[in-house]
């Protein structure tokens, strides 16, 4: 199971900076979520035919160069402890969206109720996964919109260590806010960090109040070595 500092270092993360980044550039950087050794201990789970639901190749479905897979329920203790402990200190932010964007759902303060509302709806098919990048693959930019149920944000850690382990491979997120041009981000993270991103939409605060922003994200070319992500996805695909 997972540890007592896992666990610690979840509730320490500062929800008030979270949410002013988000406000600000719809992402926000959780440095050193993870450690190596459970970096490692996850990223090697992608060379184990079990406990995956289904393997995607991008290039067959025009979504880049490299591979993914989701992982099948029970889903590892590790993820199953970031996605059920990360959930609560998002679902507050999360409501404020969808109050600020006219939006009826609201979202429960337990993880379990959410995957309960999913599953209601149809969606039982648990949607975090594992992203594999050799050099020259990438990632196209992309939403990840599973059915009617959709959590406004979502958790990417990366696994693997820039300049050690690959180069190229950095984390871009862009906007596109009405009737300007589209906004471009590099997100700088590390071994072990997660970055916090909005599904779709995100509020922004306008003269005549908010108005809505649309997200995508992806990864750049790979242009040397090994990229390995851990996708938390908080609603089930249908």
């Amino acid at each position: 199971m997972p540890g007592d500092d896992v666990t610690a270092r979840i509730h320490r993360i500062d929800v008030a900076a979270l949410e002013n980044d988000l406000e600000a550039q719809g992402w926000s950087v959780l440095r050193g979520l993870l450690k190596g050794p459970e970096c490692d201990d996850i990223a090697c789970l992608y060379d184990q035919e079990a406990g995956f639901r289904s393997h995607v190749v991008m290039a067959r479905h025009g979504f880049g160069r490299g591979e993914y897979r989701y992982f099948s329920y029970p889903l590892p203790p590790l993820v199953q402890h970031l996605r059920k402990l990360l959930y609560p200190q998002l679902a507050p932010i999360a409501n404020q969206w969808h109050a600020r964007m006219g939006m009826a759902a609201r979202f429960p303060a337990a993880h379990d109720e959410f995957i309960a509302r999913c599953a209601a709806s149809g969606q039982c098919r648990p949607t975090p996964l594992l992203l594999n990048y050799g050099a020259g693959d990438y990632n196209c930019l992309h939403q990840d919109l599973y059915g009617e149920q959709v959590f406004p944000l979502q958790v990417a850690v990366l696994l693997s260590g820039p300049g050690a382990d690959f180069t190229g491979g950095e984390f871009v997120l862009t906007e596109q806010r009405p009737r300007m041009q589209t906004r471009a981000a590099v997100v700088p993270l590390t071994k072990g960090d997660a970055v916090v991103f909005a599904v779709n939409s995100r509020p922004v605060h306008g003269t005549r109040g908010d108005y809505r922003v649309k997200l995508r994200h992806g990864v750049s070319k790979i242009i040397a070595g090994h990229r390995r992500t851990l996708g938390i996805i908080f609603h089930d695909a249908s």
